[in-house]
């Protein structure tokens, strides 16, 4: 049978579709989604996780740290709190109230030192003191959802498990005609569906770069800057 003309295309799916379905795209959205990437890759060489962090359990906790909070503040906090809780056995052995003191100048600090002990108490008890390499385990561990694992499995162990859907990422897919969701699984899944695999972790740095110094959420370059004034424009297909 004839394929109907103008009927639209579909893009073949990615071949490990990370344990649940995608949304069927046009060859023409994912090809538009594969163009913003190649424009943002170029922009922004450089871009990465803007957290400070050398071992896996540190960007675990200043991930969960994040919630809420700026980078700046609390890349401005961890050093202290690193050099005071050096493993996760240190967090494990110390109450919440220990910590309290190092992470105070954060928002909701004290929930947030309750679920660092918690979190490191239980990779300590369930993992032998090593931050666990599967979206299952991360997420069953006090204060992690996907976004946070997403965060650890991406940059610290160079596993694509899905996108980290912040508030910029979220911001963003919207303007730039990624998706038409507010919903942050929606998005997720979504981007998922428009770009490669092997750039899933990378595509939230490159989006939250851009958030950052262009497509701000006040006050935005939009009339100036070249990749917002190309993609931006243009309503998705």
């Amino acid at each position: 049978m004839k394929k109907a003309k103008g009927a639209t295309r579909f893009a073949p799916p990615e071949a490990d579709k990370a344990g649940f379905d995608l949304p069927r795209v046009s060859v023409a959205r994912k090809e538009r989604a594969l163009e913003l990437l190649a424009a943002l890759k170029e922009r922004y060489p450089d871009a990465h996780c803007e957290l400070d962090w050398t071992k896996p359990h540190e960007l675990l906790a200043a991930t969960i740290l994040s919630a809420q909070c700026t980078d700046v503040a609390v890349n401005k906090a961890t050093p202290a709190l690193f050099r005071r809780f050096p493993a996760p056995a240190d967090y494990a052995k110390a109450a919440p109230e220990e910590i309290e003191p190092y992470i105070k100048s954060l928002g909701f600090f004290r929930s947030k030192a309750k679920h660092l002990h918690e979190c490191m108490k239980s990779i300590v008890e369930r993992f032998g003191g090593e931050v666990p390499r599967s979206m299952e385990d991360l997420v069953s561990l006090r204060g992690v959802a996907r976004k946070t694992a997403n965060v650890v499995l991406g940059n610290a162990f160079g596993m694509n498990e899905g996108v980290v859907v912040d508030t910029h990422v979220q911001r963003l897919s919207k303007r730039l005609g990624l998706t038409k969701h507010t919903d942050v699984g929606k998005i997720e899944r979504d981007l998922m569906a428009l770009i490669p695999r092997r750039d899933w972790c990378l595509v939230s740095h490159l989006l939250i770069f851009h958030g950052r110094r262009a497509c701000k959420a006040r006050g935005g370059l939009c009339a100036t800057d070249p990749v917002c004034r190309r993609f931006c424009s243009e309503a998705a297909p």
